[in-house]
C-alpha cells in the first residue's frame, strides 16, 4: 500500500492514524507494555467470575451474575487507570455497552479473517494511536476474546441452547445477538482507550 493511499484512508475514518513525527513520537512500545500489564489481568478474573456463577448457580442461574459482576470489575479497573475500557463484539450480548465503535468493529473483523485463515484468538491483539472527533490522540488497544468450552454454554449454536436458558437470555438481553459461535472463535475483545500522554 502506497504512503499517500494510507494517509487518504487514514483522513476518510472517524479515528484517523496519527503520523507520529519526531518531536511527538510517543514510545509506543512502552505504551503498549503498560497498557497490558494494566489491563490484561482482568480477563482471568472474568472468566473466574463466570466459571465461579455457573459452578455455583447453574448456566440459566448465573446470567444476571455475569450481567452484573464483569461490568464492575471492568469498572473497577476504569477508576483505578482512568482509561475507557470495555468489552465490546460484533455480536454483542449487551448492545448498550458491547457494541463497537468504527475502529474497534475493524480489528474484530480482522481477528475473524485471521482465524478463518489459521491464527489461535488468543494470540491476537492490535494497537495504535489515533486523534479522536475531539482531536486530542489516543493510544487504542484490542486483546481478543476467545470462545472457550465455558461460553459455549451461553454463546453455543442457538438450537443447542435448553428453552429455558433461550427464555432467560431474552429476559436480561432483549436485543442478544451473542448465540452462534463455536470453538476457538472470537467472541469479542477487551478494548482500552486511553489519551497519549
Amino acid at each position: 500500500m502506497s504512503r499517500l493511499f494510507v494517509a487518504a484512508l487514514a483522513s476518510a475514518l472517524a479515528f484517523p492514524v496519527l503520523a507520529a513525527g519526531p518531536q511527538q513520537a510517543p514510545d509506543l512500545a512502552a505504551l503498549l507494555q503498560d497498557t497490558r500489564a494494566k489491563a490484561l489481568p482482568i480477563l482471568p478474573q472474568v472468566v473466574a467470575a463466570m466459571q465461579m456463577a455457573v459452578k455455583e448457580k447453574g448456566v440459566e442461574g448465573a446470567i444476571p451474575e455475569c450481567r452484573e459482576k464483569t461490568p464492575r470489575l471492568l469498572q473497577s479497573l476504569r477508576e483505578r487507570t482512568g482509561w475507557q475500557i470495555q468489552r465490546v463484539s460484533l455480536k454483542a450480548r449487551n448492545v448498550g455497552t458491547g457494541t463497537p465503535d468504527a475502529w474497534e468493529a475493524r480489528q474484530l473483523a480482522d481477528f475473524d479473517i485471521k482465524v478463518a485463515n489459521g491464527a489461535k484468538a488468543e494470540q491476537l491483539e492490535s494497537s495504535e494511536i489515533v486523534t479522536g472527533p475531539d482531536g486530542k490522540r489516543y493510544f487504542r488497544y484490542m486483546k481478543a476474546l476467545p470462545v472457550g468450552e465455558v461460553c459455549l454454554k451461553c454463546h453455543g449454536p442457538a438450537e443447542t441452547l435448553p428453552a429455558g436458558l433461550k427464555t432467560a437470555l431474552a429476559t436480561n438481553y432483549p436485543a442478544d445477538r451473542a448465540t452462534g459461535y463455536r470453538l476457538g472463535e472470537v467472541r469479542g475483545a477487551l478494548s482500552v482507550r486511553r489519551l497519549v500522554p
